[in-house]
């Protein structure tokens, strides 16, 4: 179990961090789970629509029909848990009033929801979604760094069967699946970070 004062710092966490595709075989604490998605819950969203939602996946049995549709990768196999990262946009804008500021007054939480509503009237179903699983891979970036701040590795991923996904865990037919994420104690290094240099990304205007 991990505790606060075990936890690394963003940097530290973004520096350790790698992709990893072997894991030990014990299971997570669910403390050690809610720990980590209590944090990627505070992630940013545009209007603060939040559109994510997660699924833990554990028992061996769903696992193997997981790793199925996502090609028998092995770390979906080798890992003790896989969350699966969807958003849902049908239930965001039908429960947008739980995510208006209670800060807000009466005028101003109409104000916003009308706001809210009125900037998807215009879109159809697939782009209010496809924005939905745009904003999801905010959450996923939180994820990523939060897992291993708390001691534990990951590997996300894009290539799966999505519908296939969606059946096995009776989601929505409108959800998208941005990703998912094997996630434990992993039991190799990974390859070290090759990334851009600063310079090479960025730049004053």
């Amino acid at each position: 179990m991990s505790t606060t004062t075990d936890l690394l710092n963003v940097r530290d966490a973004a520096l350790q961090r790698r992709s990893i595709r072997a894991f030990e075989p014990l299971p997570i604490p669910r403390e050690d789970l809610d720990g980590i998605l209590d944090v990627v819950r505070l992630a940013p969203s545009a209007f603060n629509v939040q559109p994510w939602r997660f699924v833990i996946v554990e028992t061996p049995e769903l696992k193997a029909q997981l790793a199925a549709a996502a090609f028998n990768q092995r770390q979906v196999h080798s890992a003790p848990a896989v969350i699966v990262l969807y958003s849902d946009m049908q239930d965001a804008l039908a429960t947008i009033d739980e995510t208006i500021h209670p800060g807000m007054d009466a005028v101003q939480r109409a104000t916003t929801r009308q706001t809210i509503l009125r900037s998807f009237q215009g879109q159809s179903p697939d782009q209010r979604e496809a924005w939905g699983a745009a904003q999801a891979h905010i959450a996923l970036g939180y994820l990523l760094l939060a897992a291993e701040a708390h001691g534990y590795q990951t590997s996300p991923m894009a290539g799966f069967d999505a519908e296939a996904v969606k059946r096995l865990l009776n989601l929505p037919e409108n959800a998208r699946v941005p990703a998912l994420v094997a996630i434990g104690r992993g039991t190799e290094e990974g390859f070290p970070h090759h990334r851009h240099a600063l310079e090479r990304i960025a730049r004053a205007a």
